[in-house]
């Protein structure tokens, strides 16, 4: 950015990208406390308000975290990488490991919320999944929880009929999870397709992910086609976006 533009940015602006450029230099380290408002107020001549959004603009971006009482700290929590390409590879799900797995990396990934019901499908959904209009689903919540940090809520929907007395309907779906089950059932997923959006989250969201004010979330819209190209899951995701890099990796 030229000198000219980021003169003409806000104070705060300026500030914030300041911080975010010793953050990232290694001045200030991970769990490391950052200049305070009365700090920021004397070093840049400012006023408190002025301070506060300069924070506040790191807090949005998912960088820092406030501390009641104690002040802004940057986070150490690493991101996820989400390689969207190899993590829905049949060597992956298909040998029996989650493709969770290959998110987490080695690191405590914990689901600590599962609901599994069947219920009407949503018109939308419906639509996806080829079904008439008052169509059953079974429909699995759940919430993913790494190193202690909730970063993803996922609602997967799969046609009740299609799924009834499998393991897809309990809590736990085995080795490899719902597409191995999907594979056992002679419906194995051979292609997906991914919607990816992102928006403020709802109430429910941003206390389910634990998400300070002014993160947003991504949604990530996922469908599952068999070999006759037959739609056999939708899986809406939200995922904290502060907490997430997505990659793909293909050819040309």
């Amino acid at each position: 950015m030229s000198g000219r533009n980021t003169e003409r940015q806000p104070k705060y602006q300026r500030i914030a990208a300041e911080l975010r450029a010793a953050i990232e230099a290694g001045e200030y380290g991970p769990g490391e406390r950052l200049p305070g408002e009365n700090d920021l107020m004397a070093a840049h001549g400012v006023a408190r308000m002025t301070a506060r959004q300069a924070l506040g603009v790191l807090q949005a971006q998912g960088i820092v975290e406030a501390r009641k009482g104690a002040g802004v700290f940057v986070r150490d929590f690493k991101p996820i990488r989400r390689r969207g390409i190899e993590r829905l590879s049949h060597s992956q799900w298909g040998s029996g490991r989650s493709i969770w797995e290959a998110d987490a990396e080695g690191r405590d990934l914990v689901v600590d919320s599962v609901e599994v019901a069947e219920e009407e499908a949503p018109a939308v959904v419906a639509g996806m999944l080829d079904l008439p209009d008052g169509a059953r689903v079974c429909v699995r919540r759940r919430r993913f929880v790494l190193d202690g940090k909730p970063v993803l809520l996922s609602t997967s929907y799969l046609a009740a009929e299609l799924v009834a007395g499998t393991p897809i309907t309990q809590p736990d779906t085995g080795p490899g999870g719902t597409y191995a089950r999907l594979e056992d059932l002679g419906r194995k997923p051979v292609r997906f397709r991914e919607e990816i959006r992102s928006r403020m989250p709802s109430a429910e969201e941003a206390d389910r992910l634990a998400l300070p004010a002014g993160v947003p979330v991504m949604l990530v819209v996922r469908t599952a086609f068999d070999e006759e190209g037959v739609a056999v899951e939708v899986n809406e995701m939200a995922l904290d976006s502060s907490a997430y890099i997505l990659e793909y990796d293909f050819e040309a």
